[in-house]
């Protein structure tokens, strides 16, 4: 252990920036993927804006090439750790923050496959396709895996209490409807013998999902109500409540809509028919419930920045839960043919490009001096809020 290790990166000074490699590989968290996730969820919605802007698709497309390097880049780094560092690695799964960032693996993959549906073809050719659907299988089956394993370590091995909960709970649970969308993207490319089998799992991943995210919201709210805000390095944690809400609308939306395309020529008559008009108007009515949240986390946002928020990675929860809710609107807007949903999601997708510069530069520099590289499941067990800890 060098003399470093047991310093807060909060504290590191930049000038250790030439030994950050040793120190990011024993810190590394996965956290760190929800860069990866927020990054992803950006290329696709740029890539759906509703206005022509010219050379916004290559903008997309190169964001998405960047995500792949990004998330190749984390898995490396999260591999060595288990390899370099193994019992200290897997004293996440004790940990009641951290552990509930492995939900963040699956979901930042989702958002790969997503563009290999996108942008593949003009890049890789027909081979795009078969891609995806192998990295739906393998993203599906960390979902499930992060959806189970990691509520069951919560209570069987972690300490919680009403007061300490935080959004963060959702990660582990929100990534089962994260593929579920995904599901919906793939079905559009398959065969109708290919595309029924992965849209009724998808449907299925779709209750291992949503209806739990929405039991914690209610908590949620009562936590908040009762116990008030959470500490200011947990501010970017109200944003995250948009993201069951709005990639389960995104879901409905899309499956609903391959239903109804594969027709009679997969499945019960009829059955398309009603998927589509349960799409529309379940993601008519989560996507309400979603804009009260929206509006109770920016009332929230205001109320820390006059109170000053101190940056960590946890501002990544700036960016994919309103990357959904975004395509969800957009999606919307196209299906239902009311113009201002189409208007609204223009708006957010501008939000989001603005929340993802400012994070983006602000995570680059704190990588770079070291200071972001902090494993909190390393130090004794502290109150949720304290640096380090934030989403």
């Amino acid at each position: 252990m060098t003399s470093t290790d047991s310093v807060p990166a909060a504290r590191l000074p930049a000038v250790l920036a030439p030994s950050v490699l040793p120190r990011a590989i024993r810190h590394f968290t996965p956290n760190w993927f929800t860069a990866s996730m927020g990054t992803g969820i950006l290329a696709l919605a740029l890539n759906q804006f509703p206005l022509p802007v010219p050379g916004l698709h290559g903008l997309a497309r190169a964001l998405w090439l960047l995500n792949i390097g990004l998330f190749g880049l984390f898995c490396l780094l999260y591999g060595a750790r288990w390899l370099c560092c193994f019992d200290e690695a897997r004293r996440i799964f004790r940990h009641p923050v951290m552990s509930m960032f492995l939900g963040a693996i699956p979901m930042a993959l989702a958002t790969i496959l997503n563009g290999c549906l996108v942008f593949g073809p003009e890049l890789i050719g027909a081979a795009a396709v078969p891609l995806a659907h192998v990295l739906w299988e393998v993203d599906a089956v960390l979902a499930v895996a992060c959806g189970i394993l990691v509520p069951y370590c919560m209570v069987t091995r972690q300490d919680h209490a009403l007061e300490r909960m935080t959004a963060v709970w959702l990660l582990p649970v929100v990534a089962c409807e994260v593929a579920a969308a995904s599901g919906g993207l793939l079905v559009a490319h398959l065969p109708a013998a290919h595309g029924y089998p992965v849209l009724l799992l998808s449907y299925v991943l779709w209750a291992l999902s949503v209806p739990a995210a929405l039991g914690i919201l209610v908590i949620l709210l009562l936590r908040l109500v009762l116990h008030k805000l959470p500490g200011r390095d947990m501010a970017a944690s109200g944003w995250l409540a948009l993201g069951p809400i709005g990639t389960g609308a995104l879901a409905l939306l899309l499956l609903g809509q391959e239903a109804q395309r594969l027709g009679g020529s997969a499945g019960p008559a009829g059955l398309g028919d009603a998927a589509f008009g349960i799409g529309i108007v379940g993601g008519l009515i989560l996507w309400g419930y979603g804009l009260w949240w929206l509006a109770l986390a920016v009332l929230k946002t205001a109320h820390y920045l006059r109170r000053g928020m101190p940056f960590n990675l946890g501002w990544w929860g700036f960016t994919f839960p309103l990357g959904v809710y975004s395509l969800a609107t957009l999606a919307l807007g196209r299906l239902t043919g009311f113009v201002p949903f189409s208007g609204i999601g223009a708006g957010l997708v501008v939000c989001l490009a603005l929340f993802w510069t400012v994070v983006a530069a602000r995570t680059l520099r704190g990588a770079l001096s070291g200071r972001l590289f902090h494993a909190p499941c390393l130090a004794a067990p502290a109150p949720v809020g304290l640096a380090g800890d934030g989403i």
